[in-house]
């Protein structure tokens, strides 16, 4: 493991770029940041409230999931979210230019809800995208979670899955026909059968009612954030405490892999053989590469990688 960037203000969001490149997000900085391959940075764009998660469209911009924005404390070295920002009104989801900087809000609402808190996105091979709300803390209420699917154009959003518990992280099958969710507090993994682009299966959750499968839960104080999939469909889960949770499509805890600090967020692969893992640890603002015993699986748009 070699740190390749630090001094970030709550990276997440990692995605590769050709070349060796890698954008994260800072979600306390309020910015989309691109590291070279020689550990310097740089700025891509300014976007204010609060981006969480990233993903590259089909016309090469960066789509970015932006919860509106979080109050920030520090403690024992640690810079860790508190609540919702002074002057929070609602999230969005903006589409990047990495060439100029451009930003376009593309989404503030879907019909009569506003977006709460989007928090992670991925791009199915059809060009839409799913998204998580993770939602917001308002004094002793909270939002309920839900998942949306969207097009990069701005012309349609629709909620798909309602409600879930603080949605994180999302992700797709390497074939694509597999959705998957995971629930921050209650340390749920959870999945849909995708029938058609932004449509999925109707299986039962349980005997409450609700879709999906539940694909594996942890024990004790665990809680669940973004996640990447390697080329044989296991799901590799940023899990706080805990480092990187691997677990199976049949919902087997593989291992654990652990981190070097508590907020090991979000992590993707790269690499010319798939075979490194970029890990934002998130509450000490730094980016890791790793070697990894897992082959990542290809991303929808995004350009394979040429550096280690």
């Amino acid at each position: 493991m070699h740190e390749i960037a630090s001094q970030l203000r709550f990276p997440e969001g990692p995605v590769m770029l050709g070349g060796g490149s890698l954008l994260v997000v800072e979600i306390a900085a309020g910015c989309l940041t691109r590291i070279h391959p020689d550990g310097s940075t740089s700025l891509v764009a300014q976007l204010g409230g609060g981006p969480n998660g990233a993903a590259l469209g089909p016309d090469g911009r960066c789509y970015v999931c932006n919860n509106g924005g979080f109050t920030w404390r520090e403690r024992d070295g640690a810079l860790l979210p508190s609540g919702t920002a002074p002057g929070y009104t609602n999230g969005s989801i903006q589409a990047v230019d990495l060439e100029t900087g451009e930003v376009e809000v593309l989404y503030e609402r879907c019909g009569d809800q506003r977006l709460n808190g989007p928090n992670d996105i991925v791009f199915d091979a059809a060009g839409g995208f799913w998204f998580t709300d993770h939602g917001h803390a308002h004094g002793r209420s909270r939002d309920r979670g839900v998942v949306y699917y969207a097009r990069p154009d701005g012309s349609s959003i629709e909620q798909v899955i309602y409600p879930l518990e603080m949605p994180n992280g999302v992700a797709l099958s390497p074939d694509g026909g597999t959705l998957y969710v995971a629930e921050t507090v209650t340390g749920r993994l959870w999945a849909w059968s995708v029938t058609a682009p932004g449509r999925l299966g109707k299986e039962l959750r349980n005997i409450l009612g609700g879709t999906g499968r539940l694909v594996h839960g942890l024990g004790g104080f665990q809680l669940f954030d973004s996640m990447a999939v390697d080329v044989d469909g296991n799901l590799h889960v940023g899990t706080v405490p805990s480092g990187i949770s691997v677990i199976s499509p049949e919902g087997r805890l593989i291992e654990q892999i652990r981190m070097p600090e508590k907020f090991a967020t979000n992590l993707c692969f790269g690499g010319p053989d798939m075979r490194t893992a970029y890990v934002t640890l998130s509450s000490t603002g730094r980016v890791v590469a790793m070697p990894s015993a897992y082959t990542g699986a290809p991303v929808n748009f995004q350009p394979r990688t040429t550096a280690a």
